[in-house]
């Protein structure tokens, strides 16, 4: 058996063990999709980033991002959770590009290790759908989501990936959703999106924008910590409807993870194009033996 290095590095923080746990295997060329599938399996946190050569001569470096149950075609922390990595390993500060499965993106990496992914051109549309749906499925209080949607409906963003934005009054209502997982992938099938991204202005810090969580049980990941593509989709959602009077901060600064203990936060520009920004610490480096490509075996770590 062959054995790869892989590493855990906790995304959108400078802390270790809080925001967006992340796998990354830096050096993934030769790795089947079957091999990837099954290291991302083991190492069982919500993407693990595979690094690879590109063969586009546009590209400096080719991603691919599994679940532990499929791949998906974008991620924003183990992107941010990746180029963390590179730069403890020496890249220098500057303007690199990474072939992903939407194509190919910009990442900026400043010399104190933030990293920038510029997404995919925002797509943002009003959706028809019930209310009471949306309360049920999250768990929250209809009037709590209707106080909040005189300025800003349900809509669908994305900036790579789709997500179902829904504006919510206070922080409190934020923090005692009780989510139904099986409602909510039922939801987020029927409206083709990646997951739900519930936020509030009320937020924990003076110096943050919203406060947000995701639930995408649909894509394997109940609730994510703290999720870059979302905050992208918030982004471009909030300046398509004019959520500060046409007058969009520079940078948007969304905190989220609080409530499963991972506290992080995303910052985000939005201009002519959508970036998400952030800071990556690695939590974990090992090795881990990869069975034969026509081996059934568990990995063993």
């Amino acid at each position: 058996m062959d054995t790869i290095r892989v590493l855990q590095v906790d995304a959108f923080t400078d802390e270790p063990l809080a925001g967006n746990p992340a796998g990354v295997v830096p050096e993934a060329d030769g790795l089947t999709d079957e091999q990837m599938q099954a290291i991302a399996r083991e190492l069982a946190l919500s993407e693990t980033a595979f690094l690879r050569s590109s063969d586009d001569a546009d590209a400096d470096r080719r991603i691919r991002y599994f679940t532990p149950t499929q791949e998906v075609d974008l991620c924003g922390h183990a992107t941010i959770g990746s180029y963390a990595h590179l730069h403890d390993e020496g890249l220098e500060a500057g303007t690199t590009t990474l072939e992903t499965n939407v194509g190919i993106l910009e990442i900026e990496l400043e010399s104190n290790g933030t990293v920038w992914m510029t997404q995919d051109t925002p797509t943002v549309r009003e959706v028809e759908v019930d209310y009471d749906r949306v309360a049920e499925a999250l768990g929250v209080d209809r009037a709590a989501l209707e106080g909040a949607s005189a300025d800003l409906p349900l809509a669908v963003s994305s900036t790579g990936l789709p997500f179902l934005m829904v504006p919510i009054t206070y922080l409190s209502d934020v923090g005692s959703a009780a989510p139904d997982m099986a409602a909510i992938e039922e939801l987020t099938t029927d409206l083709d999106v990646t997951g739900i991204y519930l936020f509030t202005f009320d937020a924990l810090e003076a110096a943050s924008t919203l406060h947000g969580r995701m639930f995408a049980p649909g894509a394997g990941v109940p609730e994510d910590p703290v999720t870059g593509t979302a905050s992208g989709a918030a982004g471009a959602y909030l300046d398509r409807f004019g959520a500060f009077d046409d007058d969009l901060p520079d940078e948007l600064r969304l905190e989220q993870g609080h409530y499963v203990d991972r506290p992080g936060t995303v910052r985000v520009r939005v201009d002519d194009r959508v970036q998400v920004g952030g800071r990556g610490v690695t939590a974990l480096d090992g090795t881990l033996a990869v069975p034969d490509e026509d081996e059934d075996e568990i990995l063993e770590a």
